[in-house]
């Protein structure tokens, strides 16, 4: 009997051994068929899902690393269809810390949701603050507003702009759409915004640590002096209140190498709420007035004329004329500012007491040709290539368009009839400045990436007069200023510059009463390191730009001087003895 019962015992140890054999074979064969590695695969596949990585955009801080653009992070706020069971719950306890939605909108997305849908975003760019407190009333879970399943936050990254308003004509801003708009946002976006990656990432959380670092985008550091960039606001605002000027402008650049160091506009905004731009600005062209908006600068391009006439040969510093009052140019009279005849005066005094007259005669001494290639050679009527969006081209009309007339000889010699920004006179200014070489303006000093900073060189557009012409010009620009006490005088300085006063055309006529007031100078005339543009729009205080423009630049070049801690010239020119 046990002999019969070990035989079944055996073969029942045998039948399972052969089971096993069985399955271990069958395991073996599934595992290694080419049904096993297309499973196998799949399974993979749902283990990890394609996704866009957008990288940090880069900072941007201005020459002494002060930060002007950076990010900060915000959550994007919404509702998990799939898990949600108490909608108007989660929308109240929303309400409750005050998240910018519409109430009903976002109950019609959660209940009638698109086809497909498994997530409606209730609210994007949350400050932080807002997200935690929100999360803090989900997590607790008291029930207060009801059931709150379903809510669930994605924190990402926003623009930050820590100084608000301060150089926003420079910056520009970014959206939420990750745009840039204007200044540097826009022109460099590309560089700024990086390159978004997409990766085959783990769906496990736990395994997030093995995603790659995707690069941030590039960081730039401007030529804008942060604090002469606040001084330039704060001068050019008290001036618009003094003078009663509707707008104004304020530029600064480094004649030598084109650096702008800082850029006013009165209508400023503050970037971390750019969505009011609408409400402040009527249009683009007004978002940066240094370089999107040309006007008709008067008697502030009399130096290019000049400048032209020297460096023809037309006339030298000592050259006399006798000024009537009136010259008949294109069969129409053109006059004095002060409808005054100055009698004889060298071109010294032509320019210190700013006679169209006498311009007009030079203009028309060398002729259209030689005149309108001149301020071709300068750069008006064209785009200075300066490194902020929106530039725009001015208007300089030559003989052969259709609506150029032999009187714009004349008039356009002394600045009327002609439109420009105030950085295209700035460049052709720089020739002067800057031994006879224009240079092009820049508010990109270095760019920083991967580690590595690239900074920008200084770049030249051309050279339109000698460096004998400049350095000449230049002097009795500086003797013009020096004279007379003008307004525009700094003690211990001797600078160079020149004054603008031109009329508003206002429906096809000139409006007596309307004036544009300017004033360019640069310092100190032996070694320039700034020129500044100073710009009112329709003064009421006073309609002359030596009354108004004039003191506004000689109190913003006396900031300059202190910012950049430029000695006087006594002391400059003792250690250059030495």
């Amino acid at each position: 009997m046990r002999q019969q019962y070990a035989r079944r015992t055996q073969l029942v140890m045998v039948l399972i051994s052969l089971i096993s054999l069985g399955i271990i074979v069958q395991m073996v064969r599934i595992q290694t068929s080419p049904a096993a590695a297309i499973l196998k695969q799949r399974g993979d596949e749902f283990q990890t899902e394609w996704r866009t990585f957008f990288p940090d955009r880069g900072e941007i801080y201005d020459r002494t690393g002060h930060l002007l653009a950076g990010n900060k992070s915000a959550y994007e706020i919404g509702v998990n269809l799939n898990i949600v069971k108490d909608p108007e719950a989660i929308l109240a306890a929303a309400a409750s810390v005050d998240l910018d939605m519409d109430y009903a909108e976002a109950l019609d997305a959660i209940q009638n949701p698109p086809e497909n849908r498994t997530f409606v975003v209730i609210a994007d760019y949350v400050d932080q603050e807002k997200g935690l407190k929100l999360q803090a009333l989900k997590d607790a879970d008291d029930g207060r507003f009801g059931d709150l399943t379903g809510l669930e936050f994605n924190l990402h990254p926003m623009r930050s702009y820590p100084e608000k308003d301060l150089a926003s004509n420079i910056i520009g801003f970014v959206s939420h759409g990750r745009r840039g708009y204007f200044g540097i946002e826009e022109k460099y976006d590309i560089l700024l915004a990086g390159a978004p990656v997409q990766m085959l990432v783990p769906v496990d959380p736990n395994l997030a640590s093995d995603i790659e670092h995707v690069p941030d985008g590039t960081t730039l550091i401007l030529t804008i002096n942060r604090d002469l960039q606040a001084a330039a606001e704060d001068i050019l605002d008290e001036s618009l209140d003094k003078y009663g000027a509707q707008n104004g402008t304020i530029a600064i650049m480094d004649p030598q190498n084109g650096e702008l160091l800082a850029i006013a506009s009165h209508e400023r905004m503050d970037l971390n709420e750019f969505w009011n731009y609408g409400s402040i600005f009527d249009n683009a062209s007004d978002y940066s007035r240094a370089i999107s908006t040309p006007y008709e600068p008067g008697s502030v391009l009399k130096i290019l004329t000049m400048a032209a006439a020297l460096d023809s040969g037309t006339v030298t510093p000592g050259t006399t004329y006798l000024d009537t009052g009136s010259i008949m140019v294109g069969g129409a009279v053109i006059r004095n500012w002060d409808q005054g005849a100055w009698g004889v005066q060298d071109m010294t005094g032509c320019l210190q007491h700013s006679l169209n007259v006498c311009m007009a005669t030079l203009s028309t001494s060398m002729g259209a040709g030689t005149f309108y290639n001149y301020m071709d050679k300068f750069g008006l009527g064209h785009l200075t290539g300066v490194d902020l969006a929106g530039e725009a081209a001015g208007r300089l009309k030559f003989p052969g368009d259709t609506d150029w007339y032999l009187v714009d000889l004349g008039t356009n010699s002394f600045g009327q009839g002609v439109a420009a920004t105030p950085i295209q006179i700035m460049m052709a200014a720089s020739a002067i400045a800057n031994d006879g070489r224009t240079v092009t303006p820049h508010a990109v000093y270095a760019m920083v990436r991967d580690g590595r900073q690239y900074n920008v060189p200084a770049q030249f557009a051309g050279s339109p007069i000698s460096e004998q012409t400049a350095d000449t010009l230049s002097e009795m620009l500086a003797v013009s200023v020096s004279s007379e006490g003008s307004l525009a005088q700094v003690p211990g300085y001797r600078l160079a510059g020149k004054t603008g006063t031109a009329q508003i055309p206002v429906n096809g006529f000139y409006d007596d009463e309307a004036t544009n007031a300017s004033f360019i100078g640069w310092g100190p005339v032996d070694d320039p390191k700034f020129m500044i543009y100073v710009w009112l729009e329709r003064p009421e205080v006073s309609t002359w730009g030596s009354e108004t423009a004039a003191p506004v630049f000689a109190e913003m070049a006396e900031k300059t001087i202190i910012l950049l801690d430029i000695p006087p010239d006594n002391i400059r020119q003792q250690f250059a003895v030495k």
